[in-house]
């Protein structure tokens, strides 16, 4: 599995998601998955504090149990939990940080990340806060997540002299979704900070599953969203994309999944492609992917098929 970097953490460049844990799958599923990941060379594994209703964080740190030491662990906070925990003032940033650590079973975090801007809060006093918690050894590094390229300048512009910075940011980025290469993606080179792309696959779009004027599967993440965001993701025009993305990997002996996993591998600022598994064989999937290296043609004729955005650096 190759190794990357976000900050000073070495992370798998697969990673698996846990989004699922506790909503999707239960305890001893997801303590199966955890293992399959264990087993074929993860050692990044990313949560949050909202993800399965607060349990995802219960059931990763119960499944990752004696290998606690040996991986890395991501979570984030920020988006409401209820009505009183969320945002980022300082003082909840540190009731959140303890909740985590409670939830997860562990003293400290590898990667601490603010999941979305909080517009009543200055991004510098929210940074102040994190860095007391670094100093205390509870959190070894922190990222944001769901940034623009304006608001990454601005916390690097806020975070004081010699204090932690953000090394990382999560945002959506996909084949069906190119939109971080309007400047995110540049803006992250230009400030050494790594990129983490959530929904690889478009919530299950890439994983082949879905075809057009069909209805999806029962049992896909697809099929139990309600039917507006179900429409809205099932498409033609996307799915036409996904058809066209499917006979181009099979042309050349892969599946879908591994050529959007392989893609995101493909960008030097993509530090680690967090997909998440509902099934071992998902991340064993995953993890094969990353073994197709694209080549410069392959890029380009990927380019074709899904085009980047206008404008994009």
């Amino acid at each position: 599995m190759p190794i990357r970097q976000i900050g000073s953490l070495d992370v798998s460049l697969v990673g698996l998601g846990s989004n699922n844990f506790g909503s999707r799958t239960d305890g001893a599923l997801s303590a199966q998955v955890v293992e399959a990941a264990l087993d074929a060379g993860i050692n990044f594994f990313d949560t949050a504090d909202i993800y399965g209703g607060t349990r995802s964080e219960e059931i990763l740190g119960r499944a990752l149990g004696k290998y606690r030491r040996d991986v890395v662990v991501a979570t984030k906070f920020g988006m409401a939990v209820d009505g009183e925990r969320k945002g980022a003032a300082p003082a909840y940033a540190k009731r959140a940080l303890e909740d985590s650590l409670r939830r997860l079973g562990t003293d400290y975090i590898d990667l601490y990340q603010l999941h979305r801007p909080d517009p009543e809060t200055p991004i510098a006093a929210t940074l102040g806060a994190l860095a007391e918690l670094v100093a205390e050894g509870k959190v070894r590094e922190i990222g944001c997540s769901n940034f623009s390229a304006r608001q990454l300048e601005e916390a690097e512009a806020a975070a004081a002299a010699g204090a932690p910075r953000f090394v990382s940011v999560q945002n959506e980025y996909s084949l069906l979704h190119r939109e971080p290469e309007r400047d995110v993606l540049a803006q992250c080179e230009r400030l050494g900070i790594a990129f983490i792309p959530f929904y690889p696959l478009k919530a299950g779009l890439l994983s082949g599953k879905y075809r057009r004027g069909e209805p999806p599967p029962a049992g896909t993440r697809l099929a139990g969203m309600e039917s507006k965001r179900r429409a809205e993701l099932l498409n033609d025009s996307d799915l036409e994309v996904v058809e066209a993305l499917r006979r181009f990997a099979q042309e050349r002996g892969h599946t879908i999944v591994e050529l959007a996993i392989a893609w995101l591998a493909a960008k030097p600022a993509v530090a680690s492609v967090i997909a998440g598994a509902t099934r071992p064989d998902q991340v064993r999937a995953n993890v094969q992917a990353a073994e197709w290296v694209l080549t410069d043609l392959e890029l380009a004729q990927v380019d074709t098929i899904a085009p980047p955005p206008a404008g994009g650096d």
